[in-house]
C-alpha cells in the first residue's frame, strides 16, 4: 500500500518518518520542495502517479499570532490545500488522515474536556482556518479520519519544550502563564498511533473526527516547571503569571483539554501520560 505524508519536515512529519520505519507499506514523504499541496493539479498528479491509498496530512500553517495578519496564507494552507488533498485521494478511492487542532474550540468556556460532538467556536484566524479545513473534508465526501490534537512538541523544530529548555537553562527568572490549561502532546506518540492505525488497517470503516493528546492536564506554568526539573535546570526562578501579562492578538482558550474516550474505544490504543512522554523527549534531546 502507498501512503503519502505531507509536511514531512515539520514536527509531526519528522515523527511520522520515525514511526513508519520498518513498515511493510510504502511511505512517500514530501514537503514543499517535493509537493506544493496548494497546487491542486500537482497533488492530483502525485496521487495518481504513485497510486496513493492513504494521505497523512501533517502540513499546516501553525503560527497562531501571525495568522491574524496573514489570514490569506493560513486559509490557503489550512483549508484550500486540505480540499486539494481530499479531492485527489477521493478520486483514487483512498483515505485522508488529517491533523486538526483544539483551537476549533477557541472560545469555549468551562473546565470539562472537549468531546468530538461539542459545538466548535474558534476565536482566531488559525482556529477558523483549521475548522475550514475540517469542513472542506466533509464537503468533499472523501473517506477521512480527522485527529484534533494540542500542545504538540518534539525533539525537532521550534516548540515549547525546546524553547523552555533553553530559557530555563540561561535565565535567572522566568514568568509563565498559569491560567491556561491543556495537555502537552509528544509528536511521536501521535505519529505512532497514526502508524498503528494504518499498519493494522484500523482506519477502514472508522471514518470520523477523533481527539488525541497525551493523558493528564497541566498549565503552561506546570509544564515549564516539569521541563526544568527533568532537565536539571533548577537555578531559574520560574514564576506563575496571568495571560494578560503577555498580550496577544488571539484569545487563547483557558481550558483546552481533549476527551480521548472515542479514540481509545475505537482503536484499542492506550495513550501515554504527559510526563512519561516528556521524560522520553528530554532524554532523547540530551543524547543529540
Amino acid at each position: 500500500m502507498n501512503i503519502l505524508v505531507t509536511g514531512a519536515n515539520g514536527q509531526l512529519g519528522m515523527a511520522m518518518r520515525k514511526a513508519a520505519q520498518g513498515s511493510v507499506d510504502n511511505y512517500i514523504f514530501t514537503d514543499i520542495a517535493e509537493l506544493d499541496i496548494t497546487d491542486a493539479d500537482a497533488v492530483r498528479k502525485m496521487v495518481k502517479e504513485n497510486d496513493v491509498n492513504v494521505i497523512v496530512n501533517c502540513a499546516a500553517y501553525t503560527n497562531v499570532d501571525k495568522a491574524e495578519s496573514d489570514a490569506e496564507s493560513a486559509e490557503l494552507l489550512n483549508a484550500t490545500a486540505v480540499r486539494n488533498l481530499a479531492e485527489a485521494v477521493k478520486e483514487n478511492g483512498g483515505t485522508l488522515i488529517h491533523v486538526s487542532t483544539d483551537y476549533v474550540f477557541g472560545g469555549s468556556q468551562g473546565n470539562t474536556p472537549h468531546t468530538e460532538e461539542e459545538p466548535v467556536n474558534p476565536t482566531g484566524v488559525y482556529g477558523l482556518t483549521k475548522l475550514h479545513g475540517e469542513q472542506a473534508i466533509a464537503e468533499s465526501g472523501v473517506k477521512a479520519l480527522i485527529f484534533r490534537t494540542a500542545w504538540l512538541y518534539s525533539e525537532t523544530r521550534k516548540n515549547f519544550v525546546r524553547t523552555m529548555l533553553d530559557l530555563t537553562a540561561t535565565k535567572s527568572q522566568l514568568k509563565v502563564v498559569f491560567d491556561q490549561c491543556g495537555t502537552p502532546t509528544y509528536a511521536y506518540d501521535l505519529a505512532a498511533a497514526i502508524s498503528d492505525i494504518i499498519e493494522n488497517r484500523k482506519y477502514e470503516g472508522n471514518e470520523g473526527i477523533y481527539h488525541y493528546s497525551n493523558e493528564g492536564v497541566c498549565s503552561w506554568y506546570d509544564f515549564t516547571k516539569v521541563i526544568a526539573d527533568m532537565a536539571g535546570s533548577r537555578e531559574c526562578d520560574i514564576q506563575p503569571c496571568h495571560s494578560d501579562e503577555f498580550p496577544s492578538p488571539v484569545i487563547r482558550p483557558s481550558y483546552s483539554v481533549l476527551d480521548k474516550t472515542k479514540f481509545k474505544t475505537t482503536f484499542g490504543l492506550s495513550i501515554p501520560y504527559w510526563t512519561d512522554s516528556l521524560k522520553m523527549c528530554i532524554h532523547n534531546l540530551k543524547d543529540v
